[in-house]
């Protein structure tokens, strides 16, 4: 049977463009620079790193990136105006490859009210900059800015205008959300059938979630034959945001062999890449956020658990390790069954006999009505008033913290170690209180730790809602991510400090073991 090559679908990023356009989402040319490295790591075929002529910065940042990444195409953003172009052509004259991306409004709404030009002035000032800037660049992207309201008669005459002067990349936004998908996509196949050398060119796809369509209209624009989606990391964009590439990208990945289509995106850098876009902008990701977002794969409830536990594709569809998600599929709280309590319980290297499992079970749903969800820290003290031991490495027995807003916040902790029954104080101090606790901590380790990433909820509302702090940490080059739950935010993060630094413990532990198991055999 003939292999038939699926089409591959050129992923267009333009988060550090139309992303940081959303409101509060501005970057320093420098936190440019770090995702637009992390984006071409991932693999995107195209980067528009910026709007050239919109400042300095933008301009330095899109003449870095275009000087120093060459593996990947840069796109220079401009209005079909002289100086953008000649902007966005100097930004981009070092790259290795480029593009120039072109935008002028085409829908009455945004002529009347905001351009103030009849659409014979539209179709003249469009095919005399892209007559312009093809002296200087030969790809020229054209975006009829809110052609989904756009009639098909001006939006034909537009395109065939820019096709005639050079244009070599038709994107056919929609700008505004309207579009639902079997619109979007008839729309091109409209274009391509009936437009005036519509077949010469290649065709882009920048859709709007302001009705969460955007990556189905994306989806429905491939169907109809475009080859390049403009996507946003984590869905950043004005409004209600832009395609989400990863949402895209592993719509397209897990169906492939259905759609036929397929893209260049290393899949394992997907996660890394929304992480680090996240936390440059300052943009939480929701939790029930797809691909991404902390539930994405987890589970809580004991019937979906106690699938996964026999078989991981029951209840998921794509693998969250091939992501680059560490696993932890699982999580405990009062809807979780004995199957999966036991199973965690087992991941410590911890036989219960079933007097034990019954005792602890009852223990755990008592805490997990308490709080929602338990974490592992708390679930090994659960284990050792079980069993009447002490499971984890460390116990943190108590934090103290003082902040003014004027002086050096100052932390002083005890933490006893487990295996030697030895309590020690520890303090530090830190121009935050969270850097204090940290500084504190840090001494109670035999360990190296390195502090790399902070992220805090609120569980309740009220006057004593409980905070959750996730954090993660580095020991050796492997990372650890733990939670911790308490009223007072800095002890939760306190102790999910100590939660992260006992696994590490634990892995520790595990490996001398097994060293140890290898040379007596």
């Amino acid at each position: 049977m003939e292999n038939i090559q699926n089409r591959r679908i050129r992923i267009f990023d333009t988060t550090l463009r139309d992303g940081e356009q959303a409101p509060g989402a501005s970057l320093y040319p420098e936190e440019k620079i770090r995702i637009a490295r992390q984006l071409a790591k991932m693999g995107v075929d195209t980067i528009e790193p910026g709007f050239p002529i919109s400042s300095p910065g933008d301009f330095q940042a899109v003449q870095q990136i275009s000087r120093e990444l060459h593996n990947v195409e840069i796109c220079g953003f401009a209005r079909a105006m002289k100086a953008d172009i000649d902007a966005a052509v100097r930004a981009t004259q070092d790259a290795a490859q480029r593009r120039i991306h072109m935008f002028l409004s085409s829908s009455d709404i945004h002529l009347d009210f905001q351009l103030r030009k009849s659409r014979q002035q539209v179709v003249e000032m469009a095919r005399s900059m892209v007559a312009y800037a093809k002296q200087f660049v030969d790809r020229i992207e054209f975006s009829p800015m809110d052609a989904t309201r756009t009639g098909d008669e001006f939006l034909f005459e537009v395109l065939e205008a820019v096709i005639a002067e050079g244009a070599t990349i038709l994107n056919i936004p929609d700008t505004v959300g309207y579009a639902l998908p079997e619109e979007y996509g008839n729309m091109f196949r409209r274009v391509r059938q009936s437009v005036r050398g519509g077949d010469t060119v290649e065709y882009s796809a920048h859709c709007h979630n302001d009705l969460g369509l955007a990556v189905a209209n994306s989806l429905a624009a491939i169907a109809a034959g475009v080859t390049h989606v403009e996507v946003t990391v984590n869905g950043v964009g004005e409004r209600a945001g832009n395609c989400s590439l990863e949402e895209l990208v592993m719509a397209i990945e897990t169906r492939k062999m259905t759609m036929g289509v397929e893209t260049g995106i290393i899949t394992s850098e997907v996660f890394n890449t929304s992480k680090m876009v996240s936390r440059i902008m300052g943009f939480p990701i929701a939790y029930n956020k797809p691909i991404v977002g902390r539930n994405a794969f987890q589970h809580e409830a004991g019937i979906h658990q106690d699938g996964l536990l026999k078989n991981r594709s029951t209840y998921e569809i794509m693998d969250p390790e091939k992501l680059g998600i560490p696993r932890s599929m699982i999580i405990l709280g009062k809807h979780s069954g004995r199957h999966a309590l036991k199973h965690r319980v087992g991941q410590f290297g911890v036989e219960l006999t079933a007097e034990e499992l019954d005792a602890l079970y009852t223990r755990f749903k008592e805490k997990a009505d308490e709080q929602k969800i338990v974490t592992d820290d708390q679930l090994m003290e659960l284990v050792g008033a079980t069993v009447e031991g002490h499971m984890e490495a460390f116990t943190l027995t108590h934090v103290h913290v003082v902040s003014s807003s004027d002086r050096e916040r100052i932390a002083s902790v005890s933490v006893r170690n487990n295996e030697t029954g030895e309590e020690q104080a520890f303090s530090g101090s830190g121009e935050g209180p969270i850097e204090a606790i940290v500084q504190s901590l840090s001494q109670a380790m035999p360990m190296n730790v390195v502090f790399s990433d902070l992220e805090l909820h609120s569980l309740s509302t009220g006057e004593k809602a409980t905070g959750e702090a996730e954090v993660t940490i580095s020991v050796n080059g492997e990372t650890f991510k733990n939670t911790g739950i308490d009223q007072d935010i800095l002890v939760a993060i306190a102790k999910a400090y100590v939660s992260a630094c006992n696994q590490a413990a634990r892995v520790q532990r595990q490996s001398e073991a097994g060293a140890t198991a290898s040379s007596a055999s």
